[in-house]
């Protein structure tokens, strides 16, 4: 059996041996676990004696009361992301608030849990940490192998699905302990923000599945002659309310038909991730045009906006799984990271190129040129 420290954080010696007691002789099992996992517990009473133990023996897993003596959790939760950032972090405070659960998850808090619990709780929460911390080591282990690339992706995902799960627990027990009275109304910000996290999630997974099936190569595709400038309007109309809402003008600067051979998913793909994107990206009063040309050898699809811009050295990152392009004004923009991506591989499978061309704060321009029957550069899979 294999064991796995854990350090318990807490002033009250209560809740200290009670953990103790609890994970004593408890142990974790999974199908994919060739052992049991075990857990040495290891206590601390204070934030500074809890940095003092990190520093001698790096535990696997930290479980942090927020309320201490001297310097509070948070601050101990701090120092770990800074200096230790492969231990995991449960938060274990009976000062449980929505405040304090989303700072703690910014920071990089893995789990959040009010005290009382129950033994049962405690285990649960447990085997779930304990869960991602084999699943952490593994891509480390596949790092190292040269192997490393499908847990990376799963250890990514994980994290983007943690964080709106957390924040939706957070508001449903607010709503189960009616900490804000008795009235549904007090809670209708609540179930507003909790819907948006759970849309959030959604997006993920149909962007994941777009994902899965481009590059599994069993998506089926449907190649026929469609209007380009019929799909991108239905794009444009899609998006037409977060647009209003943004404060935005779309605009498609093509009416004439387009015919091209390809599969309307495909290119739902990327009129959507595209116009989405210049439309979240942008600034209030902004603009997003669109437009689509056609020449003996070519087509040439251009979205342009008057948005946040992108720096030059961060250009060639935008088509990697996850990328969010770190700006400040972009920091309340939700999306999974994977619209891009997305689209580049919708483009490889046309042997087609796309280019970026941004300015900060004055804009961005993507461009894809598409290659038409009988050109040498046409994808022999189309």
């Amino acid at each position: 059996m294999e064991v796995v420290d854990i350090l318990v954080v807490d002033d009250e010696p209560g809740i200290r041996s009670g953990v103790t007691r609890i994970l004593r002789n408890f142990t974790v099992s999974y199908p994919f676990l060739e052992d049991d996992i075990g857990f040495n517990v290891i206590e601390a009473a204070t934030g500074e004696e809890a940095i003092d133990i990190i520093k001698r023996s790096s535990p696997a897993i930290v479980l942090l009361d927020n309320k201490l003596p001297g310097i509070q959790g948070v601050e101990v939760l701090q120092f770990i992301n800074q200096n230790h950032p492969d231990i995991l972090v449960m938060m274990i405070t009976s000062y449980a608030s929505l405040e304090l659960a989303v700072r703690a998850t910014n920071i990089g808090t893995y789990d959040f849990v009010p005290k009382p619990f129950t033994p049962q709780e405690l285990k649960s929460s447990i085997e779930n940490i304990t869960k991602h911390y084999f699943l952490r080591r593994m891509t480390r282990k596949l790092h190292r192998e040269g192997k490393q690339v499908r847990f990376q992706f799963l250890t990514v995902l994980s994290h983007e699905l943690k964080a709106p799960l957390n924040a939706v627990e957070g508001y449903l027990k607010m709503m189960q302990e009616k900490q804000a009275g008795e009235s549904i109304d007090s809670y209708m910000d609540f179930i507003d923000r909790s819907l948006a996290r759970i849309q959030s999630m959604r997006n993920l997974i149909m962007d994941l599945l777009d994902l899965t099936h481009i590059e599994s190569g069993k998506r089926q595709r449907t190649l026929r002659e469609i209007d380009l400038t019929l799909v991108a309007r239905s794009a444009i109309e899609t998006m037409t309310p977060l647009a209003i809402q943004r404060d935005v003008n779309l605009s498609l600067q093509t009416t004439e038909p387009v015919i091209m051979l390809a599969d309307s998913d495909d290119m739902e793909i990327l009129f959507n991730n595209l116009i989405s994107n210049a439309v979240k990206y942008n600034k209030p009063g902004g603009w997003v045009k669109c437009s689509i040309s056609k020449t003996a050898s070519e087509v040439t699809l251009v979205v342009s906006d008057s948005g946040i811009g992108i720096e030059p050295e961060d250009i060639p990152k935008l088509f990697q799984e996850f990328t969010r392009i770190k700006n400040p004004q972009s920091k309340n923009v939700t999306g999974s990271g994977l619209g891009l991506s997305i689209v580049k591989r919708v483009v490889d499978l046309y042997g087609a190129r796309i280019d970026v061309q941004s300015e900060p704060g004055a804009g961005s321009t993507f461009t894809i040129t598409f290659p038409l029957p009988g050109s040498d550069t046409l994808n022999d899979g189309i």
